[in-house]
């Protein structure tokens, strides 16, 4: 009984020890873990532009675009043009009947003519009376100056009948419109025997559209963050998704010099050529953008922006100690990008960053 009381507290002893063992090893390597440094590839930020190039979405457009209605009321009597008629600056497009205004015209001209033959004659009376008045006592100047009156009355009347003809004359012209540019009629909603005027509209569209297509309007929105970086180029490329395989070139013309409030966006105006007639107003266009950056940029490399749900920032590394900074992207080009937060030229940041390197870690 004793012997086996011997063995069964040496084994015990024995287990013990073995246990013992164990658990200083796992203290020993937990404190290794807990103690030790990891290891960092560090990037140094740059301070420079970064020039890049963006691809924004934009629309064909003609670069004019005028809906015809005619400027008195008539009948319409003959159109010259129809739906995809070419057609030059003057061109007859279509001619009205109005017999009013015609009468109303030939009256003005007569009323004209008549108020000038009357100031004619006041006029020649004037000038004879004058004349004879050079010798002392055969005129009197009472009878000097009713002449003068009279010829100031017609010439007076012969001017107001003359405003009158010119306006009638006007009214007349405004019954033969023509075209105001080159262009090419797009829509024709009249047709002969119709009465129009100046607020007709066949199913709330204009008698003709006319647009020029040998010169095209390229609009695209650029996004308030790149407005103003847009660099001052001479071609703008730009490809056409119906016509696939073809690139297009065109220069910045214009710039609205303001954003718009609903979109945060400029909008950009490109001037294209299109003699071949090749391009259509309306076409959706993908227009390649190049960037001048900013000169308060910083370059950093792109794996070192880290994006959560909740912020964007970089892991610099300031005395042995990583600390989040948040960070605004700008453009990017190959493995760089711009960032714009509290960071100086010379400040290091941890390359391929993620969101379980913590704020405040030691690095060596």
């Amino acid at each position: 009984m004793m012997k086996h009381y011997k063995y069964y507290l040496s084994a015990l002893s024995v287990i013990t020890g073995l246990a013992a063992c164990n658990s200083a090893a796992m203290t020993d390597k937990k404190a290794t873990t807990h103690n030790s440094e990891r290891q960092f590839t560090l990037a140094r930020v740059v301070q420079r532009p970064l020039e890049g190039s963006i691809r924004l979405p934009g629309a064909l457009a003609a670069f004019q675009k005028v809906s015809i209605y005619p400027r008195i009321n008539g009948f319409v009597k003959n159109i010259a043009v129809d739906r995809g008629s070419k057609v030059r600056k003057g061109q007859v497009l279509l001619v009205l009947e109005a017999p009013e205004v015609e009468q109303q015209y030939y009256a003005a001209k007569s009323k004209y003519l008549q108020a000038a033959a009357m100031f004619a004659s006041s006029k020649d009376n004037y000038e004879r009376t004058l004349a004879v008045s050079s010798e002392p006592g055969t005129i009197s100047a009472h009878d000097l100056e009713l002449a003068k009156a009279r010829m100031l009355a017609d010439s007076a009347l012969m001017n107001s009948e003359q405003a009158n003809f010119r306006a009638q004359e006007v009214n007349k012209s405004y019954l033969t419109v023509t075209a105001p540019f080159d262009g090419v009629i797009t829509e024709r909603n009249i047709h002969p025997g119709a009465l129009v005027g100046p607020d007709t509209k066949v199913d709330d569209k204009p008698m003709l559209m006319l647009e020029q297509e040998d010169k095209l309007r390229l609009v695209l929105q650029v996004p308030e963050m790149y407005s103003a970086q847009l660099a001052q180029q001479s071609q703008i490329d730009f490809d056409v998704d119906a016509i696939p395989g073809k690139h297009f070139q065109g220069a910045i013309s214009r710039q609205a010099g303001t954003l718009n409030d609903k979109y945060r966006s400029e909008a950009v105006e490109i001037d294209v050529q299109n003699a071949s007639h090749l391009l259509k107003a309306g076409m959706y266009a993908e227009v390649l953008l190049s960037l001048q950056g900013s000169a308060q940029a910083m370059l950093v490399p792109s794996s070192a922006v880290v994006m959560s749900t909740e912020r964007k920032y970089v892991v610099a590394v300031k005395d042995h100690y990583t600390r989040w900074v948040d960070v605004e992207e700008g453009n990017h080009h190959n493995d760089s990008t711009e960032v714009f937060g509290h960071l100086e030229a010379n400040d290091q940041v941890i390359i391929n960053a993620t969101d379980e390197i913590k704020d405040g870690v030691r690095v060596p």
